[in-house]
């Protein structure tokens, strides 16, 4: 088959030029020959042919494209014509002509003309034929048509060298011209990103399109990543270098994992005594014992504390059993058990199960089914998480057990046992695991030489391990073991973690370790696969392979880190089987089993294949000093082959793998060479290392090795199962992610830069991830059935295509939905498309192991890099070769292990430059086509036939100079390498060989060097024109210069430069180059950016006067250093700085001395000001001058703006300066201040809007304090915010309605349609603060609800909307109206839910008050000051404790001179320019009252698993310590307290409050502190002094509680913000500036007597306060915020969090009343009357002594939960014979009852140890349970019932009606309140569990519950039983139950003979016969011998 094109003509080509036109499909793509000087038609006239091996899809594109060709740059995109090939492959023939379109997609006139025929020839061709790629190229130059595959490496080299290289040589090289294409970066697609755009050119437009046609890069098309010169390849010469340095796993980490059992339910089992182990790894925990119970309450909290790497912490299992009876003596009974990993918890949502049901299950016995469950919260926090708690909401929808299971998304509830089989075969490679000293010995005795290893594999999962046998002495171990695991389907843990380890009667250690991810290898979809693996080779890796006694990098053979060398390679196999449990056969416990299995046939892993590693070395520079100047040399191995020092020297490894499994006697052969390898060539030797080499020194850090012209070759030979196919799919998954990667790189740069549409680039890149998609589809079907392919194998393709075809459909769908609106939204959903194609991309199953490259000093392994084979993997197909194959790749060599760790593993050790090529060895034509032209090669051995042997090494013939210019112009946010806080920075830069420094700026963390470097005179090998696209990289290392000792490593970034060749002009538009920004990396963490610019500039043969002059040095006073020349360096423009100083905080002593008399210098480019001098920092810490300013140049770009930096000296005596601490102000940007009349509405911060004095910024959509009054204000959609605020002029008035009757008409409705109205309105004086607290709550809860249902609802909608694509255009006008509907039902659901009980609210926040506020730096902003060094974690966490104080104030900066139009208006103060309408910053003296409300999740304190916390307040030196008020054991304290402290601003203005933990003997320790700076509060425009109400009350649990009313409080703000107002007018309105509201206008006094007022006015003005134009902002609301406590020995783990509120009221002003009353709510006392009337149907256990009959002795027992030990039983029914019972008899029962939590209070001491009560709040729950008394065992169980006293189903009305379903199935009854119904009377059923398991009723009890507050109780006493007061009469029982004591013969006459006489009187005829046959034998013998004897 083949699909044949033939491309006639192009026409209506504008201008005049060479022409060129590239044709392609299938991502195979042929250019035509260049036609040039062509005018206005281009006739080609070309045929090309693609053979094809699958069916053309109708859906499939051909794609034309037609380029203006340049020699020198890149070629210039005319238009493309895509055409779908449906037509063709119906009709197999087609003539076509068309316009081509642009790239914005529009159509342009120039046409094209066409032919196409799809033939399919007799049979079908089943792979590519290679005939059709490799012509004779001698034959291709006859028909011009170059054939251009899609790299550049496949084309024959056999290209001879004397020819010029003139257009036709390049064209047939393929090089340079057309720069190779790949789907990682090809340059059409470049173009492509612009499809979307519309054609809108602005000047800056245009010269970026001239700079993209002069070869330069498009700005919008590159990757703007930070890295940006290095990302962006121009050819396909060499690939990107990896940034990042330090491995980071491995490095320990803390974590916290936190679990809290709250109860358990259903556990089965009779009467039990529950306890619940916790256990984590080796650490155990117990909750306390719960007596006779099997739904045990809890609520006990416990925490384990870690410090391990992340792969330990998340293997851990975390296990919950529940243990039976368990006391000191005996360890307890396992009811049931629940286990998962870490790692789990991890991955879940805030890393957290909250309040979800654990299912247990009895590991002992798998067919028992669920033995209870246990609800509890379980989180993992690391360094750094927060967690979020969700609030605690009431726990009705959590009672639903199956609803909140204890299970990961998607997981389903109904988890089976399954059997987890995995197959150990055999293992190759193994390293010897004993030193030669004993081998010899070992010889010496028993004489003979064994391998020196005795290998077996152990297995761990689900917390399980499984061992095999142990194979004496081999390297080879044949197993054929399988392991079995049995555990539940999905498991909840995720690896199973395999293991080689060396079996030593002494010390048994890993050889190597392999994790299997579960999740990689099965699909839990709906057409997923059950875990499968293999059998597949796993290769393993660890430490180097030379034995030691001790082994530094053991660790890394335990799966810790990064392997540094490969260990050995094992076959294995996992399969997995569900398990019936019903079926009889199975075994029922959970041990672990070894079984063996047969062995394995020989290729069920592959054909093995003979592969071949070519490795060239270009260069080797940056080597560290530290190795010394021994010979260096690199070693390159894949697997064992090409190890030499410590591979297996032993014959048998390479024999297997020499010439295929089996063939003995062929591999007997090849063992003739005494050489590492040898191999069918013959007498081709692999060559594994570079001859060794003595390093040259660079500079004071580094050496190199001079290469120069010859580069050494490595290449290996290795024999390995062919499953390349696997790497291939891999890399076609890996190209599309890296280039998705790439792209959001450069979205999340425009975003950054702030440059327009980043949506538009977005939708480039989504189309490009489809186009991707939709290749990898087309590439994987044809994939065939290759030998060794396994089943995860074919699932595992079927899988990615399935996702890749649906990625393809979304991202499709999705790139018409990107607009600015849903812009953030899918870009994190294409954010989630590129972790998903990584994980798909990740191969469980490995084929060919990696290769490392060793650099060896003196034969001693000194520092590696691990390459991936796929990587470097050759395949026909373009997409399938790996990313570095056949490429240039700058590597960077690191330490092995723990080394590499910290400050070493951030220095370099060696830098090279390699070129690999992995293939098979049939295919290694080409292996040497991507090296940089322009060699000869050198052979090992001369001769003739020596074609195919590769070279040993490369002499390059061409060589080129260059001169590199680097433009070092700043660098900014450095890390501190100093004590003071700063560094004494400069840069090195290298260059090839060369290596240059920059000058030292003493003292700064932003340096400005502006100097250029100039590096003369360096040789770059290889063709001029290859140089010129793909230049080599600079690396640049940042150092802070000491005095004493050597310099100390900063950070290091790279860049590529930007090049011009002698005979290109140096102009526009790529030169002069820009500056750029490149991040600067320490390790993996950043650490600051760099601007720069590199130019690399061929020197003519001329010579170097001919390059473009460099300006000589400006000014004379820096020496001979050149400065950053005119065209590169920024555009400058006159600024103003103005400082607004404010004070200084906290500052620490310096060298042990207080700081007295501190100042701020404030330095910006160079310039600066001093602040006034603080004369004495402890009276006074406020600056006397608040505002200075300076003028200064700076970049009219703001993106160039230096940072501003601000220190702190202390002016000592003698004229000594100390620096206190700095800071360096990083961006300018939010301080700029740009006159309003060009405010650009930057949709990126629109919400910045900047008033005319002060930049304002009241972010984020008006939110409404809950529950408020809705004001119809125009602005009700939030997005339209901005709009009404800039469109409200002077002149419009606004007008706000409120309508009241709103509220009344729908309560009436309301009371019509529900029923349960009968909560009547509360009382007035019931209320108090709490109420107010639950009820805002409810509505936090609600809202948190809604937003959810919100999300949940978009969702579907944008589902639908997908599906629905593109059915109508009006659609959006509709879809706002809907929305505007909804959002009004919505508000409607709100207000109706408040009116049912008509509270007022406040809000609550859950989180602190400042992230709602933007830490309340509206106008005073917070700067804090740093000394000291940054530590050598990868973090910044130690930057809190190098805070040394703090500096308050602004900044603002702006052109000069300002536009003139700016106002100046009355009251303007010169002195303060921009800053006006500051308040004095003189010592205010303030009340602060601090409100704790309670605290929540506290960590334990105590070994008891509780703490005794109190609350201790700090301010200044005053100190409230509020110990004798401790909370006995609690967690969750309720303080419910206020305290008053009287400060001084700005002395005290810290606030701390800490929570303590009471102990009685010993210090009390801190649990956690939060801190709260009182200062901003109080200061801020938000007005944080003391929150604005709902609503305007004088008197009751609302009441005012601020000394100013609303309407002196809005005439202040009107007064201070220069608003014309308040005019109260009549009607209830009021205006301010330019708005109108209105409302209520009278209020009642105490006594109901309603007066006029203007009060509710105002506070509706306040409540919108952020709608007045221009000095509008978010007032605080009445609030409570949530703060985590934190702990200082624990930075960055949450230890607890606190709710509280704080009030400040001046003291100049009115004193405010008494602060209101939170205390706590105390329990109502209660007493609950239980009368048990009756029994029935009660199951019958006893069998009678005599007659059999069953019967029972019945009795009833029932206690409030928590109070086992008060439990109260009747008296017995004896001998019920039809589970009847009558008892009349009362239980009483007395409790402490908090109705707002619905929990019961009860106080008792947890051991007669215990020092104190502790109090507990349970949940109120009755149990009753029916017992069958017995005289002389123990009484039996025989049912029980628990009732939820807040809601349980109503009784049955007769005992007919009385079933199981009321205890099982309770949603289908009405439920009843106790609290609500007081009294209630009926039947319910008695429930417990049979054998098997299930629930079955036991009887029926008739009761009467009856609920009296204690006072009722109190007037209407009742006693006991059936005692007096109000007794009972006594129960008439029938006669049977008493006749035993009366007549003891007539029962026994009455039910003996009654029932049993025909069973007598048949025992008595078998008595008579038995009698008589006695007889017959006894007398038998004598009549025998009297007969005998004749007697």
């Amino acid at each position: 088959m083949a699909l044949i094109v033939h491309l006639k003509t192009v026409t209506d080509l504008r201008g005049k030029g060479d022409r060129i036109a590239k044709v392609a499909f299938r991502g195979l793509s042929f250019y035509t020959r260049v036609l040039e000087n062509c005018e206005d038609e281009a006739q080609f006239d070309e045929t090309f042919r693609w053979p094809v091996a699958s069916n053309i899809d109708g859906t499939e594109m051909l794609e034309i494209q037609v380029f203006n060709y340049s020699k020198v740059f890149t070629n210039r995109l005319i238009g493309t014509f895509g055409m779908v090939l449906q037509k063709v492959v119906e009709e197999g023939q087609l003539e076509v002509s068309d316009t081509l379109i642009d790239d914005n997609n529009s159509s342009i006139r120039t046409c094209v003309s066409i032919g196409i025929k799809y033939q399919a020839i007799d049979g079908t061709v089943g792979v590519w034929n290679e005939r059709d790629f490799f012509e004779n190229p001698s034959q291709r130059a006859e028909h011009e048509a170059t054939f251009h595959f899609e790299t550049d490496s496949l084309l024959p080299l056999t290209q001879p060298e004397s020819k010029p290289p003139g257009p036709q040589a390049y064209r047939r090289s393929g090089k340079g011209v057309f720069s190779g294409m790949k789907l990682g970066k090809a340059r059409h697609s470049k173009d492509d990103h612009k499809k979307d755009e519309p054609a809108v050119l602005e000047t800056e437009d245009l010269d970026r399109k001239g700079k993209r046609f002069g070869g330069g890069m498009d700005p919008d098309t590159i990757s703007l990543a930070s890295v940006t010169a290095v990302t962006t390849n121009v050819s396909n010469k060499r690939s990107k270098p990896d940034i990042k340095m330090e491995p980071s796993a491995g490095r320990p980490q803390d974590y916290q994992v936190s679990i809290t059992i709250i109860e358990a339910r259903q556990l089965v089992g009779l009467n039990m005594d529950p306890v619940v182990c916790v256990e984590i790894g080796d650490e155990k925990k117990y909750t306390s014992m719960k007596e006779s119970t099997n739904c045990p309450y809890y609520n006990e909290y416990f925490v384990f504390d870690f410090h391990v790497s992340p792969d330990v912490m998340f293997d851990k299992i975390v296990k919950l059993s529940v243990i039976h009876s368990k006391n000191l003596l005996r360890s307890g009974t396992l009811v049931g058990m629940f286990k998962l990993d870490v790692g789990t918890i991890y991955s879940q949502p805030e890393h957290q199960f909250y309040h979800k049901w654990a299912i247990l299950c009895d590991p002992g016995d798998i067919t028992a089914g669920v033995k209870g469950y246990v609800k509890c919260d379980i989180a993992v926090v690391g360094k750094g998480d927060n967690i979020k708690t969700p609030h605690r909401s009431n726990e009705t929808d959590e009672d639903d057990i199956e609803g909140n299971l204890l299970l990961p998304e998607g997981v389903p509830s109904e988890r089976q046992w399954a059997r987890y089989y995995v197959k150990v075969y055999k293992a190759e490679g193994l390293p010897k695991m004993n030193t030669s000293i004993m081998a010899n010995m070992k010889k010496a005795f028993i004489g003979e030489n064994k391998d020196l290893v005795d290998p077996f594999v152990q297995v761990s999962f689900a917390g399980q391990k499984g061992k095999t046998s142990v194979q004496k002495s081999t390297y080879e171990p044949t197993w054929n073991e399988q392991i079995i695991f049995t555990e539940m389907f999905p498991p909840l843990c995720t690896r199973i973690k395999i293991q080689i380890r060396d079996s030593d009667k002494v010390n048994e250690v890993a050889i190597g370790s392999h994790f299997v991810d579960l999740r990689k290898i099965a699909n839990d979809g709906d057409k997923g696969f059950l875990p499968t693996f293999g059998p597949s080779w796993v290769n393993m890796y660890g430490s180097t392979r030379n034995y030691t006694l001790m082994d530094e990098h053991q660790d890394l053979n335990e799966g810790l880190g990064e392997g540094v060398s490969f260990r050995a390679r094992l076959l294995i196999s996992i399969g997995m089987e569900i398990l019936d449990t019903t079926s009889t056969e199975i075994m029922s416990s959970t041990e672990v089993q070894v079984e063996s299995i047969p062995q394995l046939s020989d290729n069920a892993t592959g054909k093995i294949e003979e592969f071949f590693l070519f490795g060239a070395f270009l260069e080797a520079t940056m080597l560290d000093r530290r190795i010394g100047d021994k010979p260096v040399n690199f070693e390159v191995t894949i697997g064992n082959y090409g190890n030499q020092i410590d591979g297996i020297s032993k014959p048998i490894i390479r024999r297997k793998k020499g010439g295929g499994d089996g063939d003995e006697e062929e591999s007997e052969l090849l063992q003739n060479s005494s050489e590492d390898e040898a191999t069918d060539d013959g007498d081709l030797v692999s060559v594994s290392c570079t001859p060794p080499m003595k390093p040259v020194i660079t500079d004071r850090n580094y050496f190199h090795l001079p290469y120069f012209e010859k580069k050494p070759c490595t290449y290996i030979k290795s024999w390995w199962q062919d499953q390349r196919r696997r790497l291939y799919n891999a890399n076609i998954m890996d190209k599309i992610a890296d280039k998705l990667e790439e792209g959001l790189n450069d979205v999340q740069e425009i975003m950054k830069t702030e440059k327009p549409h980043p949506e538009r680039r977005l939708r480039g890149v989504l189309e490009e991830l489809s186009n991707g998609c939709n290749r990898f589809v087309s590439l994987g079907n044809k994939d065939q059935n290759a030998l060794g392919r396994t089943k995860l194998d074919r699932e595992r393709l079927k899988t990615c295509i399935r996702e890749m075809e649906n990625m393809a459909q979304q991202a499709k769908a999705m790139r018409t939905q990107v607009k600015k609106n849903t812009f953030k939204d899918k870009l994190k959903q294409v954010q989630s498309f590129l972790h998903k194609l990584r994980f798909m991309a990740d191969e469980p199953q490995h084929s060919i192991p990696e290769i490392f490259i060793w650099m060896m000093s003196n034969n001693k392994r000194i520092a590696y890099a691990r390459i991936q084979s796929k990587d470097i993997l050759y395949s026909v197909v373009d997409e399938e070769t790996g990313k570095d194959c056949g490429k240039v790749k700058t590597v960077f060599l690191k330490l092995p292990g723990k080394r590499g760790f910290g400050t070493a593993g951030w220095t370099v050790q060696s830098k090279i430059e390699v070129y690999f090529w992995l293939g098979l060895n049939k295919q290694r034509k080409d292996f040497l086509s991507g090296l940089p032209n322009g060699y000869e090669e050198n052979k090992a051995v001369k001769g003739p036939g020596m074609q195919s042997i590769p070279p040993i090494s490369l002499t390059y013939t061409k060589k080129q100079l260059f001169q590199l210019r680097v433009h070092m112009y700043q660098a900014r946010s450095l890390c501190a390498a100093d004590s003071s806080g700063l560094s004494d920075p400069f840069a090195r830069v290298f260059f090839s060989t060369q290596s240059q420094c920059t000058e030292v700026l003493q003292e700064t963390l932003c340096p400005t060097w502006d100097q250029l470097l100039v590096f003369d005179n360096i040789e770059l090998y290889g063709e001029a024109q290859e140089l010129r696209d793909d230049p080599p990289i600079v690396v640049i290392e940042i150092y802070d210069q000491d005095t004493v000792g050597k310099a100390e490593y900063i950070g290091r970034t790279f860049s590529k430069p930007v090049v011009k060749m002698a005979e290109e002009e140096y102009g526009p538009p790529r030169f002069p180059p820009q500056l750029e920004y490149y991040q600067i990396y320490r390790g993996n963490s950043t650490a600051g950016d760099l601007l720069a610019a590199f130019e690399l500039l061929q020197i003519p043969a001329s010579g170097k006067h001919n390059l473009p002059p460099i300006d000589g040095p400006t000014d004379s006073d820096r020496g001979p250093i050149l400065p950053v020349p005119k065209g590169i360096r920024p555009v400058l423009s006159k600024y103003r700085i103005e400082i607004l100083f404010w004070g200084l905080r906290d500052l620490k002593r310096v060298n042990l001395a207080q700081v007295d008399r501190p100042r701020v210098d404030i330095e910006c480019a160079g310039k600066g000001v001093q602040s006034a001098l603080i004369q004495n920092y402890k009276k006074n810490p406020n600056f006397s001058t608040l505002v200075k300013y300076f003028e200064v140049d700076l970049p009219e770009n703001e993106l160039l703006h230096p940072p501003l930096n601000i220190r702190v000296v202390d002016c000592r005596a003698f004229g000594r300066y100390t620096l206190v601490g700095s800071h360096a102000v990083g961006s300018l940007r939010k301080f700029i201040y740009r006159p309003p009349d060009s405010t650009v509405q930057n949709w990126a911060n629109a919400a910045t809007l900047m008033n005319g004095y002060l930049a304002l910024a009241n972010g984020g959509p008006i939110s409404h304090p809950a529950g408020d009054i809705n004001v119809n204000v125009e602005t009700e959609i939030p997005v339209k915010k901005i709009e009404t605020v800039v469109k409200l002029d002077a002149n419009s008035d606004a007008v706000v309605k409120l309508d009241a009757n709103e509220d009344e008409k729908s309560k009436k409705k309301k009371k019509k349609k529900g029923e349960e109205i009968e909560e009547e309105e509360p009382d007035e004086s019931m209320l108090d603060w709490w109420s107010k607290y639950f009820a805002s709550i409810e509505t936090l809860m609600e809202q948190l609800r809604q937003q959810e249902a919100a999300a949940a609802e978009a969702e579907e909608k944008e589902d639908m909307e997908i599906a629905a694509e593109g059915t109508k255009p009006s659609k959006g006008k509709e879809k706002a109206k809907g929305q505007e509907k909804e959002k009004k039902k919505k508000q409607l659901e709100v207000v109706e839910k408040k009116d049912k009980v008509k509270i007022d609210e406040l809000r609550v926040y859950h989180k602190e008050l400042e992230t709602e506020f933007g830490n309340f730096e509206d106008w005073l902003h917070t700067f804090n000051l740093y000394r000291g060094k940054i530590g050598d974690d990868d973090d910044s966490t130690t930057d809190d404790e190098r805070i040394v104080g703090r500096f308050k104030g602004s900044v603002c900066v702006y052109k000069v001179p300002l536009p003139d139009d700016i106002a100046r208006e009355a009251g303007y103060e010169p002195t303060f320019g921009m800053f006006q309408g500051i308040p004095s910053n003189d010592l205010i003296n303030v009340l602060v009252r601090v409100y704790v409300v309670r605290a929540t999740d506290l960590h334990p304190a105590d070994i008891n698993g509780k703490a005794d916390p109190y609350i201790v307040i700090k301010l200044g030196k005053t100190e409230i310590k509020d110990k004798e008020n401790y909370i006995s054991k609690q967690l969750n304290p309720v303080f419910g307290k206020s305290f008053d402290i009287e400060a001084t601003f700005p002395m005290e203005s810290m606030l701390t409050v800490a929570i303590f933990d009471w102990d009685l003997v010993g210090t009390d320790d801190l649990i956690g502190e939060t801190k709260i700076d009182l200062e901003n509060r109080y200061y801020s425009k938000h007005r944080a002094t003391c929150g604005i109400s709902q609503q305007y009350s004088l008197h009751g649990y609302n009441v005012w509680r601020d000394p100013m009313k609303p309407t002196q409080i809005l005439t202040k703000l009107c007064k201070e913000g220069k608003v014309d107002g308040p005019h109260f007018g009549p009607g209830g309105r009021v205006k301010v500036a330019n708005r109108v509201f209105t409302g209520p206008t009278e209020i009642e006094d105490e006594n109901g007597v309603k007066k006029e007022t203007d009060e509710h006015l105002s506070l509706i003005v306040l409540q919108h306060w952020e709608q007045i134009p221009r000095v509008g902002c978010k007032l605080v609301p009445e609030h409570v915020e949530t703060r985590p406590l934190l702990n200082p020995e624990k930075p960055g783990i949450e230890q607890g969090r606190i709710e509280l509120f704080v009030d400040m009221f001046p003291k100049d002003q009115p004193a405010p009343g008494a602060a209101i009353d939170i205390s706590p709510r105390k329990p109502k006392k209660y007493e609950l009357r239980v009368i048990v009337w009756n029994t029935d149907e009660v199951i019958l256990e006893d069998d009678d002594y005599f007659t059999g009959e069953k019967s029972s002795d019945i009795f009833v027992r029932g206690w409030l939960k928590g109070q086992q030990e008060d439990k109260q039983d009747t008296d017995v029914h004896y001998h019920s014979l039809t589970g009847e019972g009558n008892f009349n008899w009362r239980f009483i029962f007395p409790f402490d009852y908090l109705m707002a939590e619905e929990k019961i209070v009860m106080s008792k001491k947890e051991s007669m140890f215990s020092w104190d009560e502790t109090e507990y709040k349970i949940p109120a729950r009755l149990t009753l349970q029916v017992w069958d008394a017995d005289h002389f065992s123990a009484d039996d169980f025989l049912g029980a019932i628990e009732l939820d006293l807040n809601r349980f189903t109503r009784g049955a009305k007769t005992a007919k009606l009385c079933t199981i379903e009321m205890a099982t199935d309770e949603s289908s009854f009405p439920m009843v309140s106790i609290f609500k119904q007081k009294r209630v009377k009926g039947w319910w059923p008695f429930v417990a569990r049979n054998e098997n398991d299930e629930l079955e009723l036991t009887g029926k009890v008739e009761a009467e519950l009856h609920l009296l507050t204690a006072e009722e109780a109190e007037k209407s006493p009742a006693g006991l039983a059936r005692n007096e007061p109000d007794p009972l009469e006594k129960p008439k029982r029938p006669d049977t139950s008493f006749i035993w004591f009366m007549n003891p013969l007539k029962s026994i006459r009455y039910f003996i003979w009654h029932n049993y006489r025909w069973l007598l009187l048949k025992i008595l005829a078998l008595v008579l016969l038995l009698l008589l046959f006695g007889l017959f034998l006894y007398s038998m013998p004598g009549y025998m011998v009297k007969k005998m004897l004749g007697a």
